[in-house]
């Protein structure tokens, strides 16, 4: 009798183990169903990308504006993202659904940050972690390296050091791209890397591309990965700008023209990416609803 209590005990764990085996092979199984049909949904359809603009983020209301707005609204844009299941992603992940048909989450989009300021380490970064939302920020590299030097923080005027952005790349929530070295300006003679009144196409290719990889060069060293995105400054670039751009192995560029972006698995869907605008001037329902709604 007491052996056969012992065989009855040692098969009932056995069926429990092969049943429990079975239902994590079963899902596994179900898991990578959906994956590969979300993955043959959005190649037929394509993916719509929109990718948010934020430039400042600041306390004073005096300073907020067309290119800055305040921590709170930021953190109610966050919220209403989670709420309506939109979910940040990166540029490694846009560019891995094109070359390689990796599936997107269902409603994704990119909320990037131009130039660099040191509110954006102070604001944007605590907020992102919060909230567990990816954020890509393109620095202004010359400043970067000035406030790095001065080991000034200050977050009404400063730009992130090489010290904030590896922390910020380390935390797995932000991702650096690539605005320049030095080409963020404007005069009647020059606007950010388009090609300047007067200029030879040499001369051009060769003032753009050398700025541009002191970036690369800087950016990778200080991260540990080079940019795969570059960020035009003003969304100013002339015929021949995105040969170059190409040419020294971006995958990928971002515009300033507002509209939203259709993704396929052709590569030349990423060359002009749009992106919106935030500005302080309306809350976070309106803004999404109308550009998410376009």
């Amino acid at each position: 009798m007491f052996l056969s209590l012992k065989f009855t005990r040692k098969m009932f764990i056995g069926i429990c183990v092969c049943f429990l085996f079975g239902l994590a092979a079963g899902g596994f199984g179900i898991h990578k169903a959906v994956t590969a049909v979300q993955a043959d949904k959005q190649a037929q359809q394509g993916v719509s990308l929109p990718i948010i603009m934020y430039h400042g983020i600041l306390q004073d209301t005096q300073r907020q504006g067309k290119y800055v707005i305040s921590p709170a609204l930021l953190e109610s844009d966050m919220k209403y993202l989670r709420e309506n299941g939109y979910t940040p992603v990166f540029m490694a992940q846009v560019i891995d659904y094109v070359k390689n048909g990796t599936p997107l989450p269902e409603k994704p989009i990119i909320l990037s940050f131009d130039d660099g300021y040191y509110n954006n380490y102070a604001y944007a970064f605590p907020l992102a972690k919060q909230y567990h939302m990816k954020i890509i920020i393109a620095p202004i590299a010359k400043q970067t390296e000035a406030y790095s030097s001065a080991g000034e923080e200050n977050a009404n005027y400063g730009h992130i050091t090489w010290d904030n952005m590896k922390e910020m790349t380390d935390s797995g929530y932000v991702e650096i791209q690539n605005h320049t070295y030095d080409l963020h300006k404007s005069s009647q003679t020059q606007v950010g890397v388009r090609k300047a009144k007067g200029e030879t196409e040499a001369d051009y290719r060769t003032r753009i591309t050398q700025d541009i990889q002191k970036a690369q060069t800087l950016i990778e060293a200080h991260t540990g990965t080079a940019p795969t995105t570059f960020v035009y400054p003003f969304g100013a670039f002339s015929r021949t700008t995105e040969e170059y751009i190409l040419s020294m192995g971006f995958q990928a560029a971002f515009t300033c023209e507002s509209r939203t972006n259709i993704l396929t698995r052709d590569p030349q869907c990423l060359y002009s990416l749009g992106r919106y605008l935030r500005t302080n001037e309306t809350d976070s329902a309106a803004f999404f609803q109308k550009i998410l709604s376009s």
